[in-house]
């Protein structure tokens, strides 16, 4: 017996459970339609919430951003990676968040993985919403501290663990996503900071699926809720509505300057290249600019969610563009997503371990370069997969 076949025998039970992901190959620039696979569909998969991942200026802006500063930055931004270009977008993106400063990274992941670490260790508890991200979950482990879930968006199961475990550790972080990407609620934040507040514990949200999408022109989850100067750390991504890639932590000056002296992603993995720093700052050009993407994709998503209501289908609890269409078992959520593929619509299923047993589903992303034919192509799709296979009436 192979060493290795184990791995096989676990990747055949994968496709057996209904549970092994294809992943398909997009061959066009991402926006309301690709090519995926050789074929024309619609596409309900991007976090390309604004359309800006191939907006004109943006490409520009990193075109013209190689042609002055090349592309890789050849450092980690602690020795000699640090360009002109990482200085100027954090600036920037702290004027955009309203917080004292910022520190980018290469991704959203790798923020959540810096700085959870930086701020607890072995002696030190966790307070972490149960439905929180890959990303928080890793960022906690390393951490070495002790990890105490409490249940999702319930502020009194939060305090209820905070009472019964605060006393016995040196310091305390409470972690939330503030959009979670599987269901498209939004955290509690301003009784989770009131919790925060009188326990005298730093608060942590990781806005990824907030960035660009709530707030006044997309300024976050803070902003919407008006607790700026509240909240001690802030956790945002570029790589969704921003449109290209990378990760950013905003807050209080003292805890990003120690993130740059521990951070490890920081200090041990290289810089952001030059066109991606530049294309970030294009995105802030725009968003500064107009609230008109943010208010299209509002409406875009209300439009549709409203329409796949009317024909019977069940989308969660879903208080934003994310539009998770319940299906139940990973088999019939991925035999879904064939059918509509077939279709002409691009929008995959999700299965356990992104989501709970039981809980699979198609999630469908709405983005403001839809047009409303566009997303009336893909009701129709969803009502005629969903009378095949018996999803509804």
């Amino acid at each position: 017996m192979s060493k290795l076949d184990w791995v096989t025998q676990e990747i055949e039970s994968l496709k057996t459970a209904g549970l092994y992901n294809r992943i398909r190959t997009i061959e066009s620039p991402q926006g309301a339609w690709l090519v995926v696979d050789g074929k024309k569909v619609i596409n309900f998969c991007s976090n390309n919430y604004l359309g800006l991942a191939n907006h004109p200026d943006i490409v520009a802006a990193a075109r013209k951003s190689v042609d002055e500063m090349g592309v890789g930055p050849a450092a980690v931004r602690s020795i000699a990676g640090t360009m002109s270009l990482h200085v100027e977008l954090e600036k920037r993106l702290a004027q955009f968040k309203g917080v004292e400063a910022v520190i980018t990274f290469q991704s959203g992941f790798a923020a959540n993985l810096a700085t959870i670490p930086a701020l607890v260790g072995k002696e030190d508890v966790i307070f972490s919403d149960r439905l929180n991200h890959a990303s928080i979950i890793d960022g906690c482990r390393l951490s070495g501290a002790k990890i105490v879930a409490y249940e999702h968006n319930d502020v009194k199961s939060l305090e209820e663990q905070i009472k019964a475990n605060l006393s016995q550790f040196r310091r305390a972080l409470i972690v939330t996503d503030g959009v979670f990407s599987m269901d498209g609620d939004i955290a509690p934040l301003p009784a989770i900071y009131e919790v925060a507040q009188k326990y005298d514990i730093l608060l942590m949200v990781d806005d990824a699926h907030g960035e660009g999408v709530l707030g006044n022109g997309g300024r976050g989850i803070v902003d919407h809720f008006g607790l700026h100067g509240k909240v001690d750390v802030e956790v945002g991504t570029l790589s969704k509505a921003f449109g290209v890639v990378g990760g950013l932590v905003a807050g209080k000056a003292v805890i990003i300057e120690w993130l740059r002296q521990r951070g490890r992603p920081f200090l041990f993995s290289s810089a952001v290249t030059v066109p991606d720093a530049a294309a970030c700052l294009a995105a802030v050009d725009l968003l500064e600019d107009s609230t008109q993407l943010v208010d299209k994709l509002w409406a875009n998503g209300r439009y549709f969610k409203a329409e796949m209501a009317t024909l019977g289908f069940n989308t969660g609890v879903s208080e934003t563009p994310i539009t998770p269409v319940m299906l139940g078992e990973a088999p019939l959520a991925q035999q879904f997503s064939r059918e509509l593929f077939d279709a002409g619509v691009f929008a995959m299923a999700l299965g356990f371990p992104t989501v709970p047993q039981g809980k699979a589903r198609i999630r469908v992303m709405i983005s403001a370069a839809h047009s409303r034919d566009d997303l009336d192509k893909g009701l129709e799709a969803f009502q005629q997969v969903g009378k095949k296979l018996g999803v509804i009436a």
